[in-house]
């Protein structure tokens, strides 16, 4: 019965599980990156429209208990800006998702990836700047989260321009996942995107989730921040690109 509501072979389910760890020993260390890690290597054997809902489905029950943790750490007067804009970006997103070619959305999601690790290798200062950042932030994360579960590096920049603390950081990215997150979920339920193997696939991956949580998190203190973010950069890099490639393949 189970194995009739999976569209995965065992050799699949292995890769997902492993991929989904990796993502969120990432997300346990740093508040975010799970989506960004996850999606671009689970899409080179599944369909983005089924990769989505799945992450994000797993992703919340992680966002809503980090929420909890560090709930007095969030700065609200910089996270309230950005709702608005985020929820008309996930309204497009949606439609999008359910419209739009999965090719032509597979090699966006390469092109963009690709395009984030590199501007995450180069040397940058990132300068302060006013809570109007919030429109196009918000817009974009809401936008490029509901297409392809990676809107956080939107949500990073703006933070960073607000000049938060690193708790501040993490507890308010994590709140606004949990704001963003609800969104998305309920946009995707609308659009009859979760599926009973969406589900079940969610719930097999779901202590995966935790257990990569809780060694992320253990490992936080550990993890030097400057190389720890050249390899998830190099790993993006390499992932983007590949992604890429396969879309422009299959496209010709």
């Amino acid at each position: 019965m189970l194995a009739d509501l999976l569209p995965l072979t065992i050799n699949e389910l292995v890769l997902c599980v492993v991929i989904i760890f990796i993502a969120y020993v990432i997300k346990g260390l740093s508040g975010f990156g799970s989506g960004l890690v996850a999606i671009p290597l689970l899409a080179f054997f599944l369909p983005l429209p089924f990769i989505v809902p799945v992450l994000a489905l797993v992703s919340y029950t992680g966002t809503v208990y980090q929420s909890i943790t560090y709930r007095r750490d969030v700065v609200w007067r910089d996270l309230l800006p950005l709702l608005p804009f985020s929820l008309a970006g996930i309204t497009i997103a949606l439609w999008l998702l359910v419209n739009a070619d999965v090719t032509v959305l597979t090699l966006s999601l390469g092109v963009f990836i690709f395009c984030y690790a590199v501007y995450s290798l180069l040397p940058h200062n990132i300068k302060s700047g006013s809570r109007w950042w919030a429109v196009p932030a918000g817009s974009s994360a809401g936008l490029i989260g509901a297409l392809f579960g990676t809107g956080g590096p939107f949500y990073v920049l703006y933070l960073k321009m607000r000049n938060v603390t690193k708790q501040q950081f993490r507890a308010t990215i994590t709140m606004i996942f949990l704001v963003d997150g609800g969104a998305r979920m309920l946009g995707y339920f609308y659009s009859d995107l979760f599926t009973k193997k969406i589900v079940v696939l969610a719930l097999m991956l779901l202590p995966v989730l935790m257990l990569a949580m809780y060694v992320g998190q253990h490992l936080h203190i550990k993890m030097n921040d400057h190389r720890f973010n050249q390899i998830v950069s190099i790993l993006l890099l390499v992932s983007g690109l590949s992604l890429a490639i396969k879309s422009i393949y299959l496209m010709v």
